[in-house]
């Protein structure tokens, strides 16, 4: 349903990374003889990456807008603890079918995800009013921007 709001989908998204990473092995947590990983990185936070595309001339409209909405939800999240961080960028699109806005929210690690909604549906009630309130925002948003895709990767610091 496109009517979802950008935390929602970030959760799901984030939810749907996390299930699948627990079904799949990975190096990175194999122990190596030496009693250590023989990855050649470090991990560190996972990262959630909304790619979203506005429509032409309306990407100052669309930042305005989450600005009154997203960015006092990320704001308080990031008080109570549950994200590290989160970061907008802006920039231009490569080619018509490509994001100009990134959104980057900054969990600890994977297991900030459990639970995950049951920290951040106060939030967004609090910030952003009931249901129907959140609905209209985001049907209001359909006429500026489409969400491209989102993606939840982990950062890694090289050996």
């Amino acid at each position: 349903m496109r009517t979802r709001i950008l935390p929602i989908i970030a959760l799901t998204c984030g939810l749907s990374a996390f299930c699948l990473a627990q079904s799949s092995p990975t190096t990175a947590t194999t122990p190596a003889s030496s009693g250590g990983s023989s990855a050649p990185y470090n991990e560190g936070p996972v990262w959630t990456l909304t790619m979203i595309k506005t429509k032409t001339g309306l990407a100052d409209e669309y930042i305005k807008q989450i600005t009154g909405t997203v960015k006092p939800v990320y704001d308080e999240e990031k008080k109570q603890k549950v994200i590290l961080d989160y970061k907008i960028l802006n920039g231009e699109a490569s080619n018509p079918h490509d994001f100009n806005i990134l959104i980057l929210v900054e969990y600890p690690n994977w297991a900030a995800f459990d639970t995950l909604r049951d920290k951040m549906d106060p939030v967004v009630a609090k910030v952003m009013g009931s249901e129907e309130q959140r609905k209209e925002l985001a049907v209001k948003r359909l006429d500026v921007r489409e969400i491209l895709g989102t993606k939840t990767m982990r950062e890694i610091t090289l050996k």
